[in-house]
């Protein structure tokens, strides 16, 4: 895992055009479209700065809807955990935990299709066809060699008498300088119309005194001293991360924690166990609990999807949910966990019965999929799997303070049974067209009207991040690292030109010049 050292850079291979598929929400047989790239690697940085402007990765291949033209566009949607209160239905769904794990009672009633379970398929996520295809395709496995290669000859060059012309030519200093960036350079904003009388933006976290943020800062290090015997990432339900365990005051409303750490009796009759595991192989506690997880995976997909063995095997596993482009980071600044991803594991009396994939990024918590026991959909794990991963993300936020939201994937209003995440409050959409995000109840009356809809109400706005200088953008040739100012002088097709130029407008000015585009 990284840490001081200069990390390796993003690699991409765009796809030309766009893709069609048979659309999960809808069922039209080519009405999906969108734009995709086979990622060989990611920096979380560069992920991060994806998925602000409306990409999401399935495995190791990241798409983005053509929202203008696709038949249910799908909005990147987040949620500010900062200042999340669990519904009137959020908290059924905990009571409904707390009552099996302390007296054994299973609730009654109806519990399929629960908001936030996996129940619809994700058209471009759940075709495996098309991620082994382009897994086999994309094997490029010396391709991480190659890049070392490249940059150790670039220095070798840059401490030479020779001085290359700068806009020709790619000094290694200065890749490693935009490679070693803690941040993404564009930070995106949240477009919020405050209402009369009322002072606090709610786009920003509550303001702290420094007093009670240095007690948060103790209590979180006493607490990693003294769970320094255990197993990373353990949360016990009904123990709490903190060693004060977080209390409703008078007249206020239990918290989320209130509610996830409430203390069980003695003689419970279950014990819920929630482990935090690296997605590596090189990983005992990921390898150890690999039979597992891929039997509980190959259920879930046959009861609840429906898929036939042979679409649902180990290699379709491992490549959609075990295989991520995301280099892992331990910066010091960073959380205690890292950045990179995740599997979340919750284990019932020693049994594992669900795995939410995440992705922890320098800004968020990504939702990436979830699988779970059918015989224990009584519990709703889909809805309580999201409330612990945004108490999660608040647990990361003590320690890394720009760590502050949690991300759900895509908000398809066009498609009702998708509505549900809305109700994870309060939340923003991400406006297709400027890129800043926007609360989802200024969106919501535009959405009624139309399927597609730019939520940013200023007409003067545009992307701030658009592709304004192409010839900037970093391009991996032959084993060589150039601008594209130097690539194209190479090559003769027009498709060349235009493959690149849409590449750069979809992944903005700024990743361009980060990442680099493999071009056989």
């Amino acid at each position: 895992m990284a840490s001081g050292a200069a990390l390796s850079p993003s690699i991409v291979e765009y796809f030309e055009g766009e893709d069609f598929y048979r659309c999960g929400y809808c069922k039209n047989e080519s009405g999906s479209r969108s734009n995709g790239m086979w990622a060989h690697s990611l920096t979380v940085q560069d992920y991060q700065a994806l998925i602000d402007r409306g990409w999401r990765r399935s495995g190791k291949y990241v798409y983005k809807p053509v929202m203008n033209q696709t038949c249910c566009p799908q909005y990147t949607i987040r949620c500010r955990p900062l200042q999340f209160q669990p519904s009137k239905s959020h908290k059924k769904v905990l009571k409904k935990m707390l009552k099996f794990l302390s007296k054994g009672e299973i609730s009654k009633g109806s519990y399929e299709d629960e908001p936030m379970d996996s129940t619809v398929e994700d058209p471009v996520a759940g075709d495996f066809a098309l991620i082994n295809k382009l897994d086999i395709q994309c094997d490029l496995t010396s391709l991480s060699d190659d890049i070392k290669e490249s940059l150790e000859s670039e220095k070798k060059k840059g401490n030479s008498a020779r001085r290359e012309d700068s806009s020709d030519s790619l000094q290694p200093q200065h890749v490693e300088e935009k490679l070693g960036s803690g941040e993404p350079s564009h930070l995106v904003k949240v477009q919020s119309v405050p209402k009369p009388g009322i002072g606090a933006d709610l786009s920003k976290p509550p303001c702290r005194k420094a007093k009670e943020i240095r007690k948060e800062r103790k209590r979180l290090k006493l607490m990693q001293q003294s769970s320094a015997g255990g197993p990373p990432g353990l949360q016990v339900q009904g123990e709490s991360p903190s060693l004060n365990p977080p209390k409703a005051k008078c007249n206020q409303p239990k918290s989320l924690e209130d509610f996830i750490f409430e203390p069980l009796p003695e003689d419970a009759p279950h014990k819920l166990e929630v482990r935090l595991v690296p997605v590596s192989f090189e990983d005992p506690e990921f390898k150890s609990s690999f039979s597992q997880s891929f039997s509980l995976y190959v259920k879930y997909q046959m009861t609840i999807h429906q898929d036939p063995p042979d679409e649902c095997g180990k290699t379709e596993f491992t490549r959609f949910l075990c295989s991520s482009p995301l280099e892992a980071e331990n910066p010091p600044d960073g959380p205690g966990c890292g950045y990179g991803s995740f599997h979340q594991q919750y284990w019932l009396d020693g049994k594992l019965i669900a795995v939410g994939v995440i992705d922890v990024l320098p800004y968020c918590v990504s939702s990436v999929y979830l699988y779970y026991d059918p015989d224990y959909s009584f519990l709703s794990l889909g809805v309580y799997s999201a409330l612990r991963e945004i108490a999660f993300t608040k647990q990361l936020h003590e320690k890394t303070s720009q760590l502050s939201y949690y991300y759900m994937g895509f908000y398809i209003h066009s498609c009702p049974k998708m509505r549900y995440k809305g109700q994870y409050r309060p939340s923003d959409l991400l406006c297709p067209e400027t890129y800043v995000w926007v609360p989802i109840e200024q969106c919501l009356p535009s959405l009624e009207n139309s399927k597609y809809c730019r939520f940013n109400q200023d007409p003067e706005a545009v992307d701030e991040d658009r592709s304004k200088d192409p010839d900037r953008l970093q391009v991996f040739h032959k084993k060589a690292i150039m601008p594209y100012s130097v690539y194209k002088k190479q090559q003769k097709a027009p498709s060349e030109d235009v493959a690149v130029l849409q590449y750069a407008s979809l992944v903005g000015q700024s990743c361009s010049e980060r990442m680099l585009l493999y071009r056989n």
